[in-house]
């Protein structure tokens, strides 16, 4: 009367390698944006 036990294939994501393939077009996006921001307050501040 041995039942088997029901075998779950879970695969454990790494959260570095789900946002590693957006690495590429988040940096450049970041450092435009802050750039812009930078200038705003050089502007504003001048």
């Amino acid at each position: 009367m041995a039942h088997a036990a029901p075998t779950e294939t879970q695969q454990n994501t790494d959260p570095a390698e789900a946002i590693v393939h957006v690495i590429p077009w988040l940096i450049p996006v970041a450092g435009a944006i802050l750039m812009f921001l930078l200038a705003f307050i050089a502007v504003m501040m001048a």
